[in-house]
């Protein structure tokens, strides 16, 4: 075996955390982030305009730099995952020969989508199909591709294409690395939950002094105005779809009193933990999706779906390289405003989602954690855009829905239901949706955060992780009620460029270590 792992030195790291309020933190990721997260909260409460145009100039800046690298990383990250599922190191077992996987494969896969993007397509499911196939009709630099200009098929089409691209692969390949690398490292050579464990091979002991805080520090400022701004746009559709079925008018006070039922839900699963909290919702969520999905499919055009389904598959693959290709892109506001875009954001999403993969991923292989944290929710999300994207826009041809494109972003899942029958038990099924995706990410986030200031550990008392969800949830609401969330969604965006650095280093890192398994095996 190579010489880093004959004799793996972890020195101090997760021993020296501290005592605070009944916690047990690391001081050096413990207190920078929380200085960090204050000081963006305080700034954007008390100067709204100005620090909404900072943080705006700070991700049109990263974005528009930097979207080559940005769309260059997400390829490779990609590439790095099939390469190595592909290979004689994907037959690696997590834990080793005998590790047994702690949870079924329904299980597992209903919280790694749950985790990962769920909330965020219940919300853009509707809306970028359609602000796509708007564009599409439209053409220039603002269309996928340019667009086709009045030609309504080839717009759905580009449309459909573009908006699978944004969440299929490439996404869910980002996590992967993260994931694969920390449940790897944990696992296999007993080094803690941590992003710095994968850099040992790289830069041996100098991973648990200052170089692995401050990647420690970056991941946990990701995860926390990732996952607040995320709970911020759930918690606006959730407020939408109360407001459909109940007239209750939407208002701070209203959105308020919803996240605290909320926070309150998301307390009883951090109390009973992954088994007892996040699988047990994850799988109802994971049942309700696909009642949702089949029922929009029954009461629509079935036939017309099920062959937009394969059609859909096909035109993503079709134009894969010209979605991806990182330069000399004639669509510059497509481009830079969707994809890179979203680039940054699942890249500063990495830290979160990986370490949740990695915490329930024991006993998988290699390859098949790699293909159910990439293929499977890739073809989840291919079925639930197909169904509700194609659905949007055949009601918006037809006229069925023709208000549905100027509808607000939260309110346009209710617009296409309340054309569908049953638009009240549909909707009602919605907001469940919505509110459970909110819940499971609120608490495998808080989870995720806890784990990260604590010096890796996983045993933390309750009281520590309340306070990690009471400070998520309250970072979400300030910013929600005062018109921040933008600066969240841009401080969370702005971390996606180091942290893709970050990402690509653990590439090295990860195969280092499968390779030093395969020698040993």
């Amino acid at each position: 075996m190579a010489d880093w792992a004959d004799n793996i030195d972890a020195g101090d790291y997760g021993k020296s955390t501290r005592s605070f309020a009944g916690m047990q933190i690391d001081p050096l990721v413990f207190w920078p982030t929380a200085l960090i997260s204050l000081a963006v909260i305080v700034y954007s409460v008390l100067a709204p305009e100005q620090s909404a145009k900072l943080f705006g100039d700070v991700r049109a800046w990263s974005t528009n730099t930097f979207d080559w690298f940005l769309m260059s990383a997400g390829n490779l990250l990609l590439l790095f995952c099939v390469v190595v599922a592909l290979s004689p190191l994907g037959k690696i077992r997590l834990g080793g020969k005998g590790a047994k996987p702690d949870y079924s494969r329904m299980s597992w896969f209903s919280m790694l989508f749950g985790a990962g993007m769920g909330i965020g397509l219940v919300f853009y499911g509707v809306s970028e199909p359609v602000s796509h196939f708007t564009s599409a009709m439209a053409g220039g630099p603002a269309a996928p591709l340019g667009g086709a200009a009045g030609n309504a098929g080839a717009a759905r089409d580009l449309a459909m294409a573009a908006t699978i691209f944004d969440w299929a692969l490439h996404p869910w390949a980002i996590f992967a690395v993260a994931g694969l690398a920390m449940a790897l490292f944990a696992y296999d050579f007993g080094m803690p939950f941590s992003m710095r464990s994968a850099f040992y091979p790289l830069i041996g002991k100098a991973a648990w002094g200052r170089t692995g805080d401050g990647i420690e520090i970056l991941a946990v400022f990701a995860t926390i105005f990732g996952l607040a701004s995320s709970l911020g746009i759930g918690a606006q559709q959730a407020m939408a779809g109360v407001t459909f079925l109940y007239a209750i008018p939407s208002s701070p006070l209203s959105i308020l009193a919803l996240i605290v039922i909320m926070a309150f839900i998301t307390f009883l699963s951090v109390r009973g933990g992954i088994d007892r909290g996040i699988r047990i919702l994850s799988e109802a969520n994971m049942v309700m999706a696909v009642v949702l999905v089949l029922f929009i499919m029954v009461t629509g055009p079935a036939l017309a779906l099920l062959g937009d389904l394969a059609r859909n598959t096909f035109l993503y693959l079709w134009h894969l390289p010209a979605l991806s290709n990182p330069v000399g892109r004639e669509d510059q506001g497509f481009y830079r405003d969707w994809s890179v875009f979203y680039w940054a954001w699942w890249i500063s999403w990495a830290p979160f989602v990986g370490t949740f993969m990695a915490r329930i991923s024991l006993g998988r292989t290699v390859r098949e954690f790699i293909a159910g944290a990439m293929i499977a929710p890739s073809l989840l999300g291919i079925i639930w855009l197909t169904v509700f994207g194609d659905a949007s826009i055949a009601a918006i041809v037809s006229g069925q829905a023709a208000d549905l494109s100027s509808a607000s972003l939260e309110t346009q899942l209710f617009v296409l239901l309340k054309s569908l029958p049953l638009a009240q038990i549909t909707s009602f099924a919605a907001v469940v949706l919505i509110l459970v995706f909110f819940v499971t990410g609120w608490d495998s986030g808080t989870l995720v955060i806890d784990t990260m200031t604590s010096g890796g550990r996983t045993d933390t008392p309750l009281r520590q992780k309340v306070f990690w969800l009471l400070a998520v949830g309250g970072i979400g609401v300030v910013l929600l009620l005062s018109g921040g969330l933008n600066s969240l969604q841009a401080g969370a965006i702005a971390t996606g460029l180091p942290l893709a650095l970050i990402l690509l280093a653990m590439c090295a890192g990860t195969l280092k270590g499968l390779l030093a398994i395969h020698r040993r095996q």
